[in-house]
């Protein structure tokens, strides 16, 4: 609704005109499409299109997976390296979640306050910040310092990215957004990890090959990420909003609640993978091929991307439903594989959890998302975030101060025997006919955003 009116003052009269928007009647993000399409007009060529800019954001998304993944194929060379225990690599993974912890429950909500772009290209520099520091390190200082930097950016850019996706995302096609988030997450994390591993077959100094990359890489994304569009006039910041803090808006609480135990179990999954499974194939499957430990990393984030594809066609519950008893299979698969020393049950239960997790991660970002706004979005994915590496990094911390007295065998079959049980609880709770309600499956809309139910199979 608009008023104007015009009154005289020396000279031309003066025109003054507001407009506001009552409370029902549109739904904001119905009309997210018409509004990305008048800030990219707005600016004639100096901002790219939704179609361009959505693939910038998609392509930053999957190199800061990437970059989350790729030390782990080379965590058995910095052991060689400098000395260091299983017990000291899985602090250096844990201090790289504590940094994004930090950064999820500080800044993670900026972007709401001060918009995408920004918030991302000041991630982005930090990122290759920390890169530039993986390239120099001499020592675990510096990879501590590393990965604690690295984490701060991931933490910064996470719900960014995921909120500016879900922002450029047609309004007829509400599922792309979360879709491109959980895709472009599992593509990076495969690349990183398999891409390096091939370089520690091949070289004895990986790091020097893939870091100056990965450095130049962010720089340029800063570049080009300063010509997204932006949603209009995000509410005022206040140094308030960077007390630590979890919040998630009261309508967004049930779909947000339903989704915790898969989040929970499919990122405790993906710890056991990024913190033992390097060393779990070198020195229980006996596997001596130097790249052997990037490819069981890579075989996981392949089939997560397969899962969360096949998750589209199927409405958020199914995804969830499903892909929660898939990781129970291949916990199953992965306690044999470490049992009788084989590599082979050992990739094919990587790929069984990976399926798994792919559903269960779209289907959760698709139920949560459907029920956000423009002025909340990066903070609900901040905290579906937090969820996700606290269930990633508690138990890889644990097994790794473990795995030092009771064996990599032994912290192996208890790190398995976890992820099997939270999986299971993860698909009895799915299961449950309260624990998603008809409107709170509201990934596919009709009318003015109006939730419906659909049946689509993969």
């Amino acid at each position: 609704m608009c008023w104007n009116t015009s009154f005289p003052a020396s000279g031309a009269p003066l025109r003054l005109s507001a407009c506001w928007a009552l409370p029902g009647l549109a739904d904001q993000d119905a009309r997210r499409g018409n509004v990305m399409k008048r800030v990219s007009r707005s600016h004639g060529g100096r901002r790219l299109g939704r179609g361009p800019a959505v693939a910038v954001l998609f392509g930053a998304n999957v190199v800061m997976m990437a970059t989350a993944s790729a030390p782990s194929p080379i965590y058995p060379l910095y052991r060689e390296r400098w000395g260091l225990s299983v017990t000291m690599l899985t602090v250096v993974f844990t201090v790289y979640v504590v940094g994004l912890l930090g950064a999820l429950l500080t800044v993670g909500s900026l972007s709401d306050h001060l918009g995408r772009r920004p918030v991302l290209v000041a991630a982005l520099l930090v990122a290759a910040a920390s890169t530039a520091i993986f390239w120099t390190a001499d020592g675990i200082v510096s990879l501590l310092i590393a990965r604690v930097v690295q984490g701060i950016a991931t933490g910064t850019a996470t719900g960014a990215l995921a909120a500016g996706l879900v922002d450029l995302s047609p309004a007829r096609r509400p599922q792309l957004g979360p879709t491109m988030t959980a895709v472009g997450t599992s593509i990076g994390m495969a690349t990183g990890a398999g891409v390096v591993g091939l370089l520690v077959q091949s070289t004895s100094r990986p790091d020097a090959y893939v870091f100056p990359v990965l450095t130049l890489t962010f720089v340029v994304l800063a570049a080009v990420v300063l010509r997204i569009p932006e949603p209009p006039a995000p509410p005022a910041f206040r140094l308030a909003s960077l007390r630590p803090r979890v919040r998630v808006p009261r309508e967004v609480r049930p779909a947000f609640l339903a989704s915790v135990p898969a989040l929970v179990a499919g990122w405790a999954v993906t710890g056991l993978f990024l913190s033992l499974t390097p060393s779990l194939v070198s020195n229980v499957l006996h596997v001596r091929y130097g790249a052997a430990g990037g490819f069981s990393i890579a075989a996981l984030f392949v089939s997560n991307s397969v899962g969360a594809f096949c998750s589209v066609r199927q409405t958020a519950r199914h995804a969830t439903s499903l892909g929660a008893v898939l990781p129970t299979l291949g916990a199953f698969a992965l306690a044999v594989a470490i049992a009788v020393a084989s590599a082979a049950v050992y990739v094919g239960g990587s790929v069984v959890a990976g399926l798994g997790v792919g559903l269960t991660f779209n289907g959760s970002l698709r139920a949560i998302s459907a029920v956000t706004t423009a002025t909340s979005r990066s903070e609900v994915f901040s905290a579906v975030y937090v969820i996700s590496y606290a269930a990633l990094s508690l138990p890889s911390l644990a097994a790794g101060v473990a795995a030092p007295s009771w064996g990599l065998e032994t912290t192996g079959y208890l790190y398995v025997g976890i992820v099997g049980a939270l999986s299971l609880g993860a698909a009895l709770h799915a299961g449950r006919p309260r624990a998603h309600r008809r409107t709170a499956d509201p990934t596919r809309t009709a009318g003015k955003g109006a939730p419906h139910s659909e049946l689509t199979r993969c």
